[in-house]
């Protein structure tokens, strides 16, 4: 675990910051909501999803059904379906650990489960753990310290909870300049482009979850090709 814990840590920077920052927004807002730091840490522990908690303050706070909520809630998490698709496999093989691996499935967790590779000597699986579960303490520590701050510094938090989005065109550009291949961001960002113009801002998230799926389905022996230069039977054996 130790050296799982050690070979995870670097890897995880980047959300590490990101977290930090974007839960500190979080833990200023759900503070100035009425909530103290105990219900913050128990949130983000418990609920442990970024774009929903924002989303959770306004509901909360303007006495929104338990009903409104779940429907909330799944629409803006639907996404992590398509997710979940992709590790069905890798998953079982963990035994006890794949519930929290499920649980603990945000979007950075899912970029860096993708792509990390675990070094020699160092177990696949604890290596995954370790990177989910890092993750996880980082919000919940960002969360905490935002908290704390909200209950001694007074001032305008307006505007703050555009860090979440900050924190996603992080994402993208570390993704862009670190894939040999560009194709599965063309294809995120045409389609969810498409999905806007179609169903507007409301109703874009499935749709364009839906196109991204598909295009990647149907271009995926050329995005395999560009990644790994696979030959024609390698490629064929792949997909």
């Amino acid at each position: 675990m130790k050296k799982a814990l050690k070979a995870a840590f670097p890897v995880t920077i980047p959300v590490m910051v990101g977290y930090l920052s974007v839960g500190l927004a979080f833990g200023l807002l759900f503070q100035k909501s009425g909530y103290n730091f105990l219900w913050t840490v128990f949130m983000s522990t418990i609920v442990y999803a970024g774009s929903t908690q924002f989303i959770a303050i306004n509901l909360l706070t303007s006495g929104a059904g338990l009903i409104e909520i779940a429907l909330m809630t799944l629409f803006v998490s639907i996404r992590h379906i398509f997710y979940g698709l992709s590790f069905i496999d890798k998953f079982k093989a963990m035994g006890k650990r794949k519930t929290y691996m499920i649980f603990s499935l945000t979007d950075e967790t899912y970029s860096l489960l993708c792509s990390a590779k675990a070094p020699e000597g160092v177990d696949s699986n604890l290596f995954l753990f370790c990177i989910s579960f890092l993750n996880q303490i980082y919000w919940v520590i960002g969360t905490l310290i935002g908290s704390i701050a909200g209950s001694l510094i007074t001032f305008n938090t307006k505007g703050i909870d555009f860090a979440m989005t900050a924190l996603f065109v992080v994402i993208f550009v570390e993704q862009w300049a670190s894939y040999k291949t560009h194709l599965p961001v063309l294809i995120g960002v045409s389609a969810t482009s498409l999905s806007l113009l179609i169903f507007g801002t409301n109703n874009l998230i499935l749709p364009s979850m839906i196109l991204i799926t598909a295009a990647l389905m149907l271009f995926k022996k050329q995005i395999v090709r560009s990644t790994y230069k696979l030959s024609r039977e390698e490629i064929k054996n792949e997909c």
